[in-house]
């Protein structure tokens, strides 16, 4: 079979994940089962993470929960995200070791509110959680669900 250029293992690997999820949340409908799933599921996969990643993914997990109480924990392409009462995610947490990457993301949807004039950056480059980038995505996720 010829090996296709379009996308590589892991984001199709990514992409069955999401149509995987997208079937468990039909099956679990609304509700607080449904958020407890739903959290248990984000935890799980930054649990799963190698060292840095994970300690990425938990300090983000815990920015969002304190300082974006409106933002839903869940799974989105197998990440880490975080979604607004519609549903849509607003964060979202691309780990390195995932695909293989130098540098993790987090990355900011169309319903994040960080407009800023005509152009301005959705996604940041995360090689380690330091105190300085702590406070940063601090300010971002807050200005994100404001």
């Amino acid at each position: 079979m010829a090996k296709s250029s379009t996308f590589t293992e892991e984001e199709k690997a990514a992409m069955k994940e999401a149509a995987a999820e997208r079937r468990t949340a039909a099956k679990r409908g609304t509700g607080s089962k449904k958020a407890e799933a739903d959290l248990a599921d984000c935890l799980a996969k930054i649990e799963a993470m190698d060292e840095n990643d994970r300690a990425i993914g938990e300090t983000l997990h815990r920015i969002v929960t304190t300082h974006a109480t409106d933002l839903a924990p869940k799974t989105w392409y197998g990440m880490p995200a975080y979604a607004n009462a519609d549903g849509k995610v607003v964060v979202f947490y691309k780990c390195a070791g995932k695909f293989k990457m130098r540098y993790a993301e987090v990355g900011f949807q169309e319903w994040a509110n960080l407009d800023d004039g005509d152009i301005w950056p959705t996604v940041f480059a995360v090689t380690a959680m330091t105190p300085a980038v702590e406070e940063r995505l601090t300010d971002l996720v807050t200005r994100a669900a404001s």
